[in-house]
C-alpha cells in the first residue's frame, strides 16, 4: 500500500492512509451551489477546511466564506461568486476525504469541477485555479451581459433529438442555442439566447420530453457564445503552471485522459465553448472497472446522473459532514 497521501501538489507521508483500488472522484459544477455549503465541515473540521474559505476570502477580496455560508440563492447564483464557492468548498470536502485516509484512482469533474478535478491530480496549484475560477466567471458573466441567456435540461429525449431540435431552432430564428452537456442517455443541457432556450424548449414538450428545467447558473455556458472570451482567458491560462497529471483526470472536451499540463491547459480553454462529454465520461470510467463513484462537493447532480447510467455501481454524495462519514464508511469496505 502507497503510504503517500497527495495534498495539492505534493505527497505527504501518512501510513494509515486507506488506498481505494477504483474510487472515481467526481467533482461537481455550477448549479450546484446551495446556502451553507461548507459550513458544517468547517465547524467540525476547522484546522482542515477553515485555511481554504480563509485564503479565498483573502485572495479574492469578497468575502467568499461568508456567501457560501450565509449568501441566499440570488447571492450565490452570480457567475463570478458561484464559481469560486463551488470550487472551494468541493476543494474542502476533498480535504475532508484526503484527512480520512480516503483518496481516489481516478478523478474527474463536470464544468467547472474539472478544475476541481486537476487540483486534485496535482496538475494545479489550488490557489491558481482560483483565481482562474474566478476570472472564468467574471469574463463568462460579462458575455451573458452583453448577450443574455441561459440553459436547461431536456428531460426524456435522446441526445440527437435534442441536437436536431437545436438546429432546427438555430437556423429558423437565426440565434445561438446549442447543447452544451451529453450527461445522459436521457438527459441534455441545451444552451444559448433566452428566445432560443424558450424555443427549442417548447418544442422538446412538444416532442415527448417529460420535463424542461431552468439551471440554476448565470450564463450561457457550453456554446459558441462563449468564443469571444477564448483568447483573454487563454492568456489567464498560460500565466499559470500546469504539471503532468500524478492522479489520471478525465477531460471534459474528450471524455480522454489527460497526458500533460499543456493538454489540461488547452482543453481548459477549448472548454469554454464545447460540450460537457459526461455520458461518455461516465463510460471510460465504467469501462475501467472503478468500484464506485463518490461526487465530492455541494449537491447530488452527479450522483444521481451515475446511478442513472450505472446502477450497478455505487455512487454516493460527500460533501457534507453527515454525507462524508457516511461515504467513508461505506468506501472502507472496498478498501484493499
Amino acid at each position: 500500500m502507497d503510504d503517500r497521501r497527495f495534498v495539492a501538489g505534493e505527497y505527504i507521508s501518512r501510513p494509515t492512509e486507506v488506498v481505494l483500488s477504483r474510487i472515481a472522484f467526481l467533482f461537481p459544477g455550477q448549479g450546484s451551489q446551495m446556502s451553507g455549503m461548507g459550513l458544517d465541515l468547517t465547524e467540525r473540521y476547522p484546522d482542515v477546511v477553515r485555511p481554504y474559505f480563509e485564503t479565498a476570502d483573502e485572495v479574492l477580496g469578497i468575502g467568499l466564506s461568508s456567501l457560501c455560508f450565509e449568501g441566499d440563492a440570488e447571492a450565490l447564483r452570480e457567475t463570478s461568486v458561484t464559481q469560486p464557492a463551488v470550487y472551494v468548498a468541493s476543494l474542502a470536502a476533498a480535504a475532508v476525504l484526503r484527512e480520512k485516509g480516503i483518496r481516489p484512482a481516478v478523478v474527474a469533474g463536470h464544468s467547472l469541477g474539472e478544475y476541481t478535478a486537476l487540483v486534485c491530480a496535482g496538475v494545479l496549484d489550488w490557489v491558481d485555479g482560483l483565481k482562474l475560477v474566478r476570472k472564468r466567471g467574471q469574463l463568462m458573466a460579462e458575455v451573458n451581459r452583453r448577450t443574455p441567456g441561459r440553459m436547461a435540461a431536456v428531460i426524456g429525449l435522446p441526445a440527437p433529438q435534442v441536437n436536431d431540435i437545436c438546429v432546427e431552432v438555430s437556423r429558423a430564428l437565426g440565434v445561438v442555442v446549442e447543447v452544451a452537456n451529453h450527461n445522459s442517455a436521457r438527459q441534455s443541457v441545451v444552451s444559448g439566447v433566452d428566445r432560443g432556450i424558450d424555443e427549442v424548449s417548447r418544442l422538446a414538450l412538444q416532442a415527448g420530453a417529460g420535463h424542461v428545467a431552468d439551471l440554476k447558473v448565470g450564463a450561457p455556458f457550453h456554446c459558441s457564445l462563449m468564443d469571444d472570451i477564448a483568447a483573454e482567458f487563454g492568456l489567464s491560462l498560460e500565466s499559470v503552471a500546469f504539471a503532468t497529471p500524478a492522479v489520471p483526470v478525465v477531460a471534459n472536451v474528450t471524455a480522454g485522459y489527460v497526458h500533460s499540463g499543456a493538454e489540461a491547459r488547452e482543453l481548459l480553454r477549448r472548454q469554454l465553448a464545447a460540450p460537457v462529454r459526461w455520458q461518455e465520461t461516465l463510460q471510460l470510467l465504467a469501462g475501467e472497472e472503478v468500484e464506485g463513484f463518490v461526487e465530492v462537493g455541494p449537491g447530488r447532480t452527479l450522483t444521481n446522473l451515475s446511478r442513472a447510467e450505472h446502477p450497478n455501481l455505487p455512487a454516493m454524495t460527500a460533501g457534507t459532514v453527515r454525507n462524508i462519514e457516511q461515504a467513508v464508511e461505506k468506501l472502507g469496505s472496498v478498501a484493499v
